[in-house]
């Protein structure tokens, strides 16, 4: 399953407030909002990706004290094509414009971040 681990805690409330909506044409992948559960302590993202076929689904973004997980909700299970693994990434260089200072330190999609994953 396709994540991305932060190595820091991200408030999703402030997060939340400072997302703008994401909007790629080809491959077409689209993030228009962002729920925050009442406990700050998980988020969901609905995402729509259209490349090989047309596919809606959940970005999900957890926390606790020492770290921030992005990750598909295996709720929704998408094909994991090249543009789902793009729309992760594209969530995680939303949350590096709103916090600078955060390093990933576990990931399976390296390729798509273009970073050194810090151990």
């Amino acid at each position: 399953m396709p994540h991305i681990v932060i190595d820091r805690k991200i408030d999703l409330f402030d997060f939340s407030k400072s997302f703008s909506p994401i909007f790629q044409k080809s491959p077409l992948v689209k993030v228009s909002t962002i729920f925050v559960e009442k406990n700050g302590l998980t988020a969901l993202l609905p995402t729509v990706v259209i490349d090989e076929k047309h596919q809606e689904f959940f970005i999900q973004i957890s926390t606790t004290l020492k770290k921030t997980t992005i990750r598909l909700l295996p709720l929704t299970d998408p094909v994991k094509t090249d543009a789902v693994k793009d729309s992760l990434a594209k969530i995680y260089f939303e949350i590096k414009k709103f916090d600078e200072d955060i390093s990933v330190t576990k990931t399976n999609l390296q390729e798509y971040l273009k970073l050194e994953v810090i151990s």
